[in-house]
């Protein structure tokens, strides 16, 4: 029996491919910053032709989004804390913000994806709407009660504030603190942001 000739040109497109484009495209993102990394440069390291990558992902935008999901799925991990007690959901959020940001395997693409959001104008606003949609939403239809989202805005802000400080700009002593002493502080304002604000009298009374 002859033995098949070897396969000339690059690999057609299958889940491995997949894979394999997106363990180069997070290792680049990660070490160059979203701006220099081309989708072509990508597509030479991966061993692939250039169409997979747009057939796959359909921009760098795209791809940059799905590389960054393989390390951790910001709103997976949301969902399943939205199921306990409105009352202890700061605490839970605060929680996993902490183990999160803490762990570099985790943080690192967050940190990516903050960097690109900063770079591109387009990669800013994809990131303000995932987050909107699957940050706020879904807080606000959780709590529930008159203006939910408002207060689910200014709780998510109140948390990017602290992420920035705290593991972006690394601003002492805030990112040396320990996870208990950052609950101590910054817990009572995320209990507020979330909590029902009386109506304001109408006029005349």
């Amino acid at each position: 029996m002859m033995n098949k000739p070897p396969r000339r040109g690059r690999r057609a497109g299958s889940p491995d491919t997949r894979a394999q484009i997106l363990d180069v495209a997070r290792r680049r993102f990660l070490a160059e910053g979203y701006q220099a990394v081309t989708m072509r440069s990508i597509a030479a390291q991966a061993d692939v032709d250039l169409a997979l990558i747009s057939y796959f992902f359909g921009s760098k935008k795209g791809l940059f989004g799905a590389a960054l999901a393989l390390a951790t799925n910001p709103a997976e991990r949301l969902a399943l804390i939205l199921e306990g007690e409105v009352e202890t959901l700061p605490d839970r959020v605060l929680a996993e913000v902490l183990d999160v940001w803490g762990s570099p395997v985790a943080a690192d693409p967050l940190r990516a994806m903050l960097g690109g959001a900063a770079q591109d104008p387009a990669v800013g606003t994809l990131v303000s709407e995932v987050l909107q949609r699957e940050m706020v939403d879904r807080i606000a239809a959780r709590i529930g009660g008159a203006d939910a989202r408002r207060r689910a805005c200014d709780f998510a802000a109140h948390l990017a504030g602290l992420i920035m400080a705290r593991y972006v700009l690394r601003l002492e002593p805030l990112a040396s603190l320990p996870p208990d002493e950052i609950a101590r502080t910054h817990l009572p304002p995320l209990r507020l942001a979330l909590r029902p604000r009386p109506a304001s009298p109408r006029p005349g009374r």
